[in-house]
């Protein structure tokens, strides 16, 4: 049966605590499975665009939601590994898992706002090879007693995960992103993308590469938007998009490409006064609405 999980929104005036709070205690109770948040560190007027501030630190929030929850796994969609140093990632990211029980799923992107690299210092035009580099180091760290690498040779990050390792959902739809998902995700996690890309290009690159890397197909993590409307939303709309029943069928239409889970995401494209509880109503809607169609009988159907 395929997981569901909420993209929560960590930015934006309405994103105070009490609301972060509530949007995990919805989640959890609300028999979804997984609870992920988002990543900026510089809000450029680039960013802002898009993500009001404040904007919350994925770890140290979700540190705090691993003591207010019990049972939701905790994640992120996606951390920007070339933002920080991958030693510091590993570090954080093992604890977390530690704290949480387990409950931890690394996330990871490339990024994309040149102004918020150029603001922290990092190059915007080799994110795909260092976000590469970094998620060997954030590996290997987890793996080994004492890691070695440039600059540095012996050391330790931290506490180590249980067995090494720490789920990773690789984003990203270009190559090298597939590539990057089969050699060191445990999932790959495309976001927003086009069903019938997913279906005749995405999926069979997934597999080419896995064939030749000679490992195992990671899961298939989704995510995609979570906006119900009245009137059925006309061709080339975004999966996640249009009245219960299309979106519900995106869903199943993700099941049936062998999605494990998808997460549904109410965040707009561009910012506007939000309704936190409207939103969490129409997440639990397209919940119950799929789980119930899930249950009956495929003659009924």
């Amino acid at each position: 049966m395929i997981r569901f999980g909420v993209n929560v929104p960590n930015f934006g005036p309405e994103s105070s605590y009490d609301a972060l709070l509530g949007w995990a205690r919805f989640a959890e109770d609300g028999g979804f499975d997984t609870l992920v948040v988002s990543d900026h560190v510089v809000l450029t007027p680039e960013v802002a665009a898009i993500y009001p501030e404040p904007f919350h630190d994925p770890f140290v929030l979700l540190a705090w939601l691993a003591g207010q929850t019990s049972t939701v796994r905790l994640g992120t969609s996606v951390v920007l590994l070339p933002y920080r140093h991958p030693l510091h990632t590993a570090r954080m990211s093992a604890m977390l898992h530690l704290m949480s029980g387990g409950r931890f799923v690394l996330g990871v992107g490339a990024g994309w706002s040149a102004t918020e690299f150029a603001a922290l210092g990092a190059d915007h035009t080799r994110r795909g090879p260092v976000t590469d580099e970094y998620l060997e180091i954030i590996t290997g760290a987890w793996a080994a007693a004492r890691v070695d690498g440039p600059g540095y040779e012996g050391v330790q990050t931290g506490p180590r995960p249980p067995e090494g390792r720490v789920p990773v959902w690789v984003g990203g739809a270009s190559r090298r992103a597939v590539r990057r998902a089969v050699r060191s995700g445990s999932a790959w996690h495309p976001i927003n993308p086009d069903l019938d890309w997913l279906r005749d290009k995405g999926l069979p690159a997934l597999r080419q590469e896995a064939a030749e890397q000679d490992r195992p197909v990671p899961e298939l993590v989704v995510r995609v938007k979570a906006r119900l409307q009245a009137e059925p939303a006309g061709p080339g709309r975004p999966a996640g998009v249009g009245t219960l029943d299309q979106v519900v069928g995106d869903v199943q239409a993700l099941a049936e490409l062998g999605a494990s889970e998808v997460i549904l995401d109410p965040n707009p494209d561009e910012p506007r006064p939000r309704d936190y509880a409207a939103e969490q109503r129409q997440l639990a809607e397209i919940r119950q609405a799929y789980r119930a169609g899930d249950a009956e009988p495929a003659a009924t159907r």
